[in-house]
C-alpha cells in the first residue's frame, strides 16, 4: 500500500475543480498547510472572500476526495479567505468540527451561568511550570471521589496536557455537528483542545481564535449536569483568562505557585487580574513545597518554604495547602492516572485531598 503523505493528498485534491475558476484547486494554489498524522488529514482551502459563503460544496468535495484514499481515518478542511489589495488577512476561526461556529452579533452582556453546571472554578498560575495542570487533574479526580459530578476543561491551549494526565485519547464525536461529546475517565468528564489536534502539532493562534475556541468548548460541549467544572487555564494574564471571566459566571479562582519569590511575583499578577475582573480568589496552593530524601529521610525545601502561605496571609486570601515535590506524582500523571487515583492513601496524595476538602467547604457550604 502506498504511504499516505502530503503528496498523495495533494494529488487527490488535484482532481477537485473549482467551478468558478474552471481549474483544479491545486493548480490554482488554493490548497495550503496539508498535515497528515496517523491517518488524520487536515488542510486549508483558500477562497475569494466575496465567495466565502458559497464555497461549502467545494470544501465538501475536497474532503470526499481525500477520504477516498487508503489509510485515511478522518479529514478536516478549513475554509479561509485570502486578502485582496489593501485588505487585512483574517485567519480562519478554530475548527472543532461544529457547523454553527460563525460568530453571531449579540447585545453586550455580563458573565452568564453555564447551563447545567453549578460552579465553575478557574485553576490559574502566573507563570508556567508550577504544576497547575497536575493540580487540576488530581483535584478533579479527588472531587469526583468525594461524590461530586466533575468536569475538567483543558483551556491551556498552547500546552494541553490533560488528555495525557487523565488517560483519554481520540477525537471527541460531534453528532449532527452542533455539539461536542466530551470524554470521561477516573469519574471526570474531560474536554481539551489536545484531543482535537495531534500531540506534536502546535496551535498557531492569535487572541480572537483563542477566545472563540474557549467559548465553543464552554458552550457547545455537552457537559451534562455537573456540580463543578474546573478550567485549567494557560499561565499568565491573557485573552483566555479575561474571556472566561467576562463571559462565564465563575465561582472563583485557585492560584498555583511554587514557594520561590520569582514564581510568587507572577502569582501576584494573576491574583490582581482576577480581582480586577471581580472574580473571587478561592485560595493559593503551594506546589513543589518539599521533598523527602530517600536515603536519609530528611525534608528538603529546594524552592524555599511557606512562600505561598505567607503571600496568602499578606493579601488576605485562603491558603489551601501544599503539594510535595515527588517523583511518583510526575510518573502517575505521565501514565494517565493521577496520583490520587493510583495511590489514594499514599502520602503524595494527602495534599490534593486537603485542597479538595477545603474547596468543598468553601464552594459547597452545608
Amino acid at each position: 500500500m502506498t504511504k499516505l503523505d502530503a503528496e498523495r493528498v495533494r494529488s487527490a485534491l488535484g482532481g477537485v475543480v473549482d467551478p468558478a475558476r474552471g481549474t483544479d484547486i491545486v493548480s490554482a494554489d488554493q490548497v495550503k498547510s496539508i498535515s497528515v498524522t496517523d491517518g488524520k488529514v487536515s488542510f486549508v482551502l483558500e477562497v475569494d472572500a466575496a465567495r466565502g459563503g458559497a464555497m461549502e460544496p467545494l470544501r465538501t468535495a475536497a474532503e470526499k476526495a481525500v477520504a477516498a484514499l487508503d489509510g485515511v481515518t478522518s479529514v478536516n478542511a478549513v475554509l479561509t479567505a485570502h486578502a485582496g489589495a489593501g485588505e487585512a488577512v483574517r485567519p480562519p476561526p478554530p475548527d472543532l468540527g461544529l457547523k454553527d461556529f460563525a460568530p453571531k452579533p449579540a447585545a453586550p452582556q455580563g458573565p452568564a451561568k453555564l447551563p447545567g453546571v453549578d460552579k465553575v472554578i478557574a485553576i490559574a498560575s502566573g507563570k508556567g511550570g508550577v504544576g497547575k495542570s497536575t493540580l487540576s487533574a488530581n483535584l478533579a479526580v479527588a472531587l469526583a471521589a468525594r461524590g461530586k459530578r466533575v468536569g475538567l476543561l483543558d483551556a491551556d491551549v498552547y500546552g494541553p496536557s490533560q488528555p495525557r494526565m487523565l488517560g483519554v485519547s481520540g477525537r471527541p464525536s460531534s453528532p449532527g455537528g452542533n455539539v461536542i461529546l466530551p470524554l470521561r475517565n477516573h469519574g471526570v468528564t474531560v474536554m481539551s483542545l489536545g484531543l482535537m489536534v495531534a500531540e506534536n502539532e502546535a496551535l498557531v493562534w492569535r487572541g480572537p481564535m483563542l477566545m472563540g475556541a474557549l467559548q465553543q468548548m464552554l458552550g457547545q460541549v455537552q457537559w451534562g449536569r455537573l456540580d463543578v467544572l474546573l478550567v485549567d487555564l494557560p499561565p499568565g494574564t491573557g485573552d483566555v483568562q479575561m474571556t472566561l471571566c467576562q463571559k462565564t459566571e465563575v465561582a472563583g479562582a485557585v492560584v498555583v505557585s511554587t514557594p520561590q519569590d520569582i514564581a510568587l511575583i507572577d502569582a501576584r499578577k494573576g491574583i490582581d487580574m482576577f480581582q480586577r475582573m471581580e472574580t473571587p480568589i478561592l485560595g493559593i496552593v503551594e506546589n513543589m513545597a518539599a521533598f523527602v530524601c530517600d536515603g536519609c529521610g530528611k525534608v528538603h525545601h529546594p524552592f524555599g518554604h511557606d512562600g505561598a502561605k505567607a503571600e496568602a496571609e499578606k493579601i488576605g486570601v485562603p491558603f489551601l495547602g501544599e503539594i510535595p515535590l515527588d517523583l511518583d506524582i510526575r510518573v502517575a500523571g505521565d501514565g494517565g492516572a493521577p496520583i490520587v487515583a493510583m495511590k489514594p492513601d499514599g502520602p503524595q496524595s494527602a495534599g490534593f485531598w486537603a485542597v479538595a476538602d477545603r474547596l468543598i467547604e468553601t464552594v459547597f457550604p452545608r
